[in-house]
């Protein structure tokens, strides 16, 4: 019965205006994306698992391929969301293009934390899992120095810990959209402001933070625009097929999230949002005082115009702290995931980091 009533509005259709027989089709589309199609394959860059801690592990990227870039890249994520995002599909992926470029790269997932790791810390990850990994992958790569590329809240990680050990052979820093200033950071310093937001009520009542709450609050910096605008945007170019398999794989990654570990999220939204404490060499590590004018290495700083999670003002400010003698401060015309993936990624990230890593690696 029911194939029979599609069939008879199908013949029905057939007697519309050209303009409404497109919109019945992207309709139609539009519904079996929604209902019907599988998720796409992400992250498909061939690799290595070289080391494992936790739920951690490093992975060394298409190993059959020659390097010809004698520095190697460990790529270093946030504890949102998971990290396909930077491999996301052939064509249309940071990883797989530098490797084609030659360069050996690593990447440290983090994993998916279970309730088990809700007391672990920033300073755990900063100073426990990324040292190992810096060093397995010079061991690995057979490498006297190293490049660390850190994405969002990754780079702000990352820029910890090459403060902490100015003993290193870093030789390259490259940030995508990571927040250092957090005196204004937008709707987030309204929300988060520790007078009205009860942050160790929150941690000590659920222990690991769900993702969809992150992800919530993401979305109601422009509610409109991210909880309808995809759906609008898929019923409007549903006929595209292009835009249809990009949207498929965004959608999965934003909806693919992992849960915060509650003593990591006290500390990111305590000492940085409400205490702003990294920029402000306020920031202690077990122990250990975080002053970023210790980082010597090449810098390459990218920030999004458009970016509303890590807007430029939070991003800039790490070049005038670092005591670098070369550093860039690049602007895109991207936003905080567009840097990364994407048409304007591909046309302009992705050579920009290749380029900068190249020239400063030999």
């Amino acid at each position: 019965m029911g194939n029979s009533n599609v069939k008879d509005v199908e013949k029905w259709m057939e007697t519309m205006p050209a303009d409404v027989k497109v919109g019945f089709e992207r309709i139609k589309r539009m519904t079996d994306v929604l209902t019907n199609e599988p998720e796409p394959e992400v992250g498909q860059t061939p690799k290595e698992v070289i080391w494992t801690k936790n739920k951690a592990k490093l992975y060394r990227y298409q190993p059959a391929i020659k390097k010809t870039n004698s520095v190697p890249i460990l790529m270093i994520y946030a504890l949102i969301n998971k990290p396909y995002i930077l491999d996301l599909t052939p064509g249309n992926s940071l990883i797989e293009h530098l490797t084609n470029q030659g360069h050996d790269v690593y990447l440290l997932d983090w994993g998916t934390a279970g309730y088990e790791d809700r007391y672990m810390k920033l300073d755990d990850y900063i100073l426990d899992y990324i040292p190992r990994a810096v060093k397995k992958v010079l061991q690995t790569s057979d490498a006297k120095e190293i490049s660390l590329l850190g994405y969002c809240m990754g780079g702000t990680m990352t820029s910890i810990f090459a403060a902490l050990h100015p003993e290193l052979p870093i030789r390259n820093l490259v940030f995508m959209t990571s927040p250092f200033d957090f005196s204004d950071a937008g709707l987030y310093s309204n929300w988060l402001d520790k007078r009205y937001f009860n942050l160790n009520k929150l941690v000590d009542t659920l222990g690991m933070i769900p993702h969809n709450m992150i992800d919530y609050g993401n979305k109601l910096l422009n509610p409109i625009a991210n909880f309808y605008g995809p759906y609008v945007s898929l019923a409007d170019r549903a006929d595209n097929e292009e835009f249809v398999n990009n949207w498929k794989l965004m959608q999965k990654w934003l909806n693919d999230g992992i849960p915060f570990p509650g003593e990591a999220y006290r500390q990111w939204i305590g000492e940085f949002y409400q205490e702003n404490k990294l920029i402000n060499d306020e920031l202690y590590v077990r122990g250990q005082k975080v002053e970023l004018s210790k980082i010597t290495a090449n810098l390459l700083n990218i920030a999004g115009k458009h970016d509303v999670i890590a807007s430029p003002n939070q991003v800039e400010p790490l070049n005038a702290k670092v005591s670098s003698k070369d550093k860039t401060f690049h602007l895109t015309d991207t936003g905080h995931v567009s840097v990364v993936a994407g048409r304007r990624a591909i046309t302009n990230t992705f050579p920009l980091i290749d380029g900068w890593l190249t020239e400063h690696s030999s």
